[in-house]
């Protein structure tokens, strides 16, 4: 973007999540590109993280979402165990309009320009398909085909890690691991929460979903007739003896609407940023709901693409995401040892760990 407006440069300079290393600005006038990438930390190694491609409102919005997002990926690799910190690109438009083959290579140039500090991959708006495009252009790019030397669907692990993550939920709360005979409640059956009833049924839980495709919902009571499905959200987390709320769909999902009227125990689920505003883990600590923190327990899906990059080997990736249920046991046990809620304690843990890693760099 060469014309940059006060507005962006008050949200660079100003922005309340800081502390990022490198923010890079991108146009490429032929192709219609406009670009955002952002590298908030590289002290446990190259920034990695995946491409949001959405129709942002305004620039503005679209570097705030992209500092958001890298600050997140940092916190969510250090909790993953990876040698890699966090960062994030969003591509400004409509996916269905102006995603072009023209422009996906512009985008890859730019992420080459960086000389790998940066590993880029999927997202909301991208798919497997874009990121074999975007490899063409540049070598660090992950959650390719496998006929292009990648992973593929990501999804399948994520699901994997939320369910260990629901695991460690019921071992720390109800002195056992087993979900055998709770009810669980998954909003969004999509690519990820339709894996997770499969392994939930697997074990014995009853399940409840909602989605607002209704198409989602059919495939899935289509495949498991013993799915209970609901109108909405609203009516999702009112499930009279409701054991888990699994939010697998859009950020945000505990609000001040949300948590006064929910009736599980547990809140484990995909969905990134779940916590509307900071304030939200003391809320449902304070009505005794035990929180596993989003970004450790979805962290399936980037150990997989971060393992392209040694040679993709899938048993090796299902390994490391069943550790997510260790990972999740230390943090109720930090919180608890602490004294503060569980997102409280995973961001320590992790801050930790980015600090031992520049400290380890010479930083």
């Amino acid at each position: 973007m060469t014309d940059v407006s006060d507005g962006v440069l008050r949200t660079l300079f100003h922005s309340d999540q800081g502390g990022h290393e490198q923010v890079v600005l991108c146009q490429d006038r032929k192709s219609g590109l406009k670009a955002v990438i952002a590298l908030h930390s590289t002290a446990l190694g190259p920034a990695l993280g995946g491409t949001r491609f959405y129709p942002y409102a305004s620039e503005e919005e679209a570097v705030a979402d992209a500092l958001n997002l890298a600050r997140g990926m940092s916190y969510k690799n250090a909790m993953a165990g990876l040698d890699h910190g966090g960062g994030k690109a969003v591509i400004i438009g409509d996916p269905l309009r102006d995603k072009t083959e023209e422009l996906l290579l512009a985008y890859g140039r730019f992420v080459a320009s960086l000389g790998g500090r940066y590993v880029t991959a999927c997202d909301v708006g991208t798919y497997v398909a874009d990121m074999d495009v975007v490899a063409r252009e540049c070598r660090w790019t992950t959650g390719r085909s496998p006929e292009n030397g990648g992973a593929g669907d990501s999804s399948i692990l994520t699901a994997y890690g939320v369910y260990q993550g629901m695991r460690a939920s019921a071992q720390h709360l109800w002195g056992g691991p087993s979900l055998a005979g709770r009810r669980v409640g998954i909003a969004g059956v999509g690519k990820v929460g339709h894996h997770l009833v499969g392994h939930l049924l697997a074990e014995g839980a009853e399940v409840v979903v909602t989605d607002v495709r209704e198409d989602a919902v059919r495939r899935v009571l289509d495949l498991h007739p013993g799915v209970r499905a609901v109108a909405d959200t609203d009516a999702l987390i009112r499930v009279d003896g409701l054991d888990v709320y699994a939010p697998c769909a859009l950020g945000g999902a505990l609000d001040d609407t949300t948590v006064p009227v929910l009736t599980a125990s547990v809140v484990c689920g995909a969905a990134n940023n779940q916590l509307a505003h900071p304030g939200v883990e003391k809320d449902l600590a304070d009505r005794g709901i035990l929180y596993a923190p989003d970004y450790v327990v979805n962290a399936g899906g980037v150990i997989q693409v971060a393992d392209e990059l040694h040679g993709f080997d899938f048993d090796r990736c299902k390994a490391k995401a069943a550790g997510i249920y260790d990972t999740t046991l230390a943090i109720f046990a930090r919180a608890k040892t602490d004294g503060i809620p569980p997102a409280a304690a995973a961001d320590r843990i992790a801050e930790q760990r980015m600090h031992e890693g520049a400290l380890a760099r010479g930083w």
